[in-house]
């Protein structure tokens, strides 16, 4: 665990695994074995972390969502109340951002690799050994299935599902299901 690190109560960390310096690892985060975080990573409260995982420098996981509603002209903020999964041989890279479901969790699946400058948003849910490429944008409530490519810049809209094996080339705009 390096310097300046912090981790919050009732959160467990595995065998062999590194936390680098300046972390925040919240309340009730469960870390599985062999896994490195590197330096200034924050993982917020509930998260669950697989074995094997790769989380580089800058990377949030368990951020609020975009969860607001507009009312009369003014925006109302809803809560969020879910958790992410990260499951294990996961990769994600330098400042990926990762939001909590607002009830259920955002999940990334089995041996999934994110690149660097990625945001996924509230309830995502990511298939198992699916890559997406820097500066990918997933907005809420999407599935992504099993073994997708998913191209640099690549921005998909929320509430919809990629199929399996799709691959999405870099910059698309994806709007409908795949």
């Amino acid at each position: 665990i390096g310097p300046g690190t912090v981790i919050g109560r009732k959160s467990f960390v595995g065998d062999r695994t590194i936390i680098g310096a300046n972390c925040v690892i919240e309340k009730n985060v469960k870390i599985g074995d062999n896994v490195r975080i590197d330096s200034g990573t924050i993982i917020r409260w509930g998260s669950r972390i697989g074995n094997n995982v790769i989380i580089q420098s800058g990377t949030v996981i368990g951020s609020d969502g975009f969860a607001n509603a507009l009312e009369d002209e003014h925006w109302i903020r809803i809560p969020c109340f879910g958790h992410v999964v990260i499951e294990d041989d996961v990769h994600i890279g330098a400042n990926v951002t990762i939001d909590r479901g607002n009830f259920a969790p955002t999940i990334i699946h089995k041996g999934a690799r994110l690149d660097n400058l990625i945001h996924i948003a509230h309830n995502v849910e990511i298939g198992e050994h699916t890559a997406a490429a820097a500066q990918v944008g997933i907005s809420g409530s999407t599935r992504v299935g099993k073994n997708c490519l998913i191209g640099g810049q690549a921005g998909l809209v929320g509430h919809f599902t990629i199929g399996d094996q799709s691959f999405i080339g870099a910059q698309a705009g994806v709007s409908k299901n795949v």
